[in-house]
């Protein structure tokens, strides 16, 4: 038996399967397009906060590792309400059909205070920017933890096409901000209910299955440890092609703080697969 695909629940055909004892695996920061100056970054890009490995070590526990082996994928945000920390991995699909992106995956604030810290994360989320001959379309999920200071513990999606600007002189870049805060939209019936143990020292790993199909460049399922939502009644963010992004196939997650306290995501071994 594969003691690390035992673990997952592939389709067909893997395209990766990242174990990240091995290193980054391809994951690094999301940065907004620029032309000729890095100033033409869209403001909200310009303070994304890149991936690093992580073994876990916190200060009254020792080093926890990851779910499998030493290290994990940590996004970590700054101590400032609001900041986001991203990591993307730049792919390309070869056929229609399902994908399907499964990980691990533990969420929690900076262990900087003896307090347990769980209204400090405002949410976590993962998305796919993909494109066809046609369209570009962006599944994205978000389980929105606390907002306004209030715990919430909802899956929320988006489907509004943020404004598109043209970056730099040439006409030919255009960037837009896809993670804004504002425009979530909650997935109906999707309240759930996360592992969060009793310290912020404490870390408990949790499954995520969210699976899109080629077909229709859309939202077909998400699965959460034993919960399962089918999301192929809602739309994703839809916008015309761009030149140069045939075949895009791009995974990200996000993690964002909720309050001035560095906000924490570990993600332990990912698997994209696909239907054959």
């Amino acid at each position: 038996m594969d003691t690390f695909l035992s673990k997952f629940t592939p389709l067909d055909r893997i395209l990766f399967a990242d174990d990240f004892d091995r290193g980054m695996c391809g994951w690094s920061e999301l940065i907004g397009n620029y032309e000729g100056s890095l100033d033409t970054i869209l403001p909200p890009f310009r303070d994304h906060r890149p991936p690093m490995l992580s073994s876990a070590t916190m200060w009254d526990t020792g080093t926890a590792g990851a779910l499998s082996g030493t290290y994990s994928l940590k996004l970590a945000t700054r101590a400032r309400a609001g900041h986001m920390a991203v990591a993307i991995k730049r792919a390309t699909w070869r056929a229609r059909g399902l994908i399907q992106m499964e990980c691990y995956f533990a969420l929690k604030p900076e262990p900087s205070a003896l307090a347990l810290g769980d209204r400090d994360v405002g949410g976590f989320g993962v998305l796919f920017d993909l494109q066809d001959d046609e369209q570009r379309a962006m599944p994205h999920l978000r389980y929105c933890n606390v907002a306004d200071g209030a715990p919430r513990y909802q899956w929320q999606y988006r489907d509004e096409l943020p404004e598109r600007h043209v970056v730099g002189a040439s006409g030919e870049i255009r960037s837009f901000y896809h993670l804004d805060p504002r425009g979530w939209k909650d997935i109906p019936n999707a309240g759930q209910r996360l592992c969060y143990n009793e310290l912020p020292t404490k870390i408990n790993w949790h499954y995520l299955r969210f699976t899109c199909d080629l077909h229709t460049m859309g939202y077909a399922e998400l699965q959460c440890n034993d919960r399962v939502f089918t999301l192929s009644d809602l739309a994703p963010i839809r916008a015309p092609n761009d030149a140069d992004l045939w075949c895009m196939l791009n995974t990200a997650f996000f993690v964002e703080t909720a309050t001035d306290r560095r906000a924490f995501l570990y993600v332990d071994s990912v698997v994209l697969s696909l239907e054959a």
